[in-house]
């Protein structure tokens, strides 16, 4: 789902948010963007919104709260990530065996797996299965990679038929720890429409 806050005004709004389902707490992240979707039931969502004049370089900041109920069920799973081991050795290279496996009968074999670590910490990630690549960064003819991204395609998911995909993150002695987010797209056609989605996967800490 997305949660925006909108302004009558010739401006533009950003922030973040958070969702609480009486008193757990049920997701968070920034206006505009993509967030997983918490099930249906009844909602406080807190805002704090910044709202930009784009006239008068003018802002304004303040908290917003409203009230939600959502209907929508949540859907069957359709694919499921695994990750072993969970957790990176600081100043060391760490094996991380991702399995990817399609649990449902829609859509065909293909999904994107993307594995993004913290660029701040220095941390190097690099895979030799050839599905895998560290993705290019600025504008063409450049030809440099992002050191702490992975991107794999994905092309054989079948249920019953996981994929594996072996990953070597490296923290440089005496960096700071960073973990590692897993998220995996895929689209399931329907004729000549297409729907898709985007999954998080386990997310690997660091000791």
């Amino acid at each position: 789902m997305t949660v925006t806050a909108s302004a009558d005004c010739a401006c533009t709004t950003s922030g973040t948010w958070t969702a609480r389902r009486g008193e757990e707490p049920a997701g968070s992240g920034t206006l505009g963007s993509r967030a997983a979707y918490p099930g249906p039931g009844t909602y406080e969502i807190t805002a704090e919104v910044r709202v930009a004049d784009t006239r008068r370089s003018a802002t304004a900041t303040g908290t917003v709260t409203g009230t939600f109920t959502l209907a929508t069920p949540l859907p069957e799973p359709s694919h499921r990530i695994e990750v072993a081991p969970a957790e990176l050795r600081p100043g060391a290279t760490t094996t991380l065996t991702y399995t990817v496996e399609r649990v449902g009968d829609d859509g065909d074999g293909s999904a994107r797996l993307g594995l993004i670590g913290e660029a701040a910490t220095g941390i190097r990630l690099v895979s030799t299965d050839v599905r895998c690549i560290n993705p290019l960064t600025g504008r063409y003819p450049s030809t440099e990679r992002s050191p702490h991204a992975v991107d794999c395609a994905l092309t054989d998911l079948q249920p019953g038929r996981p994929a594996t995909v072996t990953v070597h993150a490296t923290l440089p002695p005496g960096a700071p720890c960073s973990t590692v987010v897993a998220k995996l797209g895929y689209w399931t056609p329907r004729g000549q429409q297409i729907a898709g989605a985007m999954l998080d996967g386990p997310t690997v800490t660091c000791g």
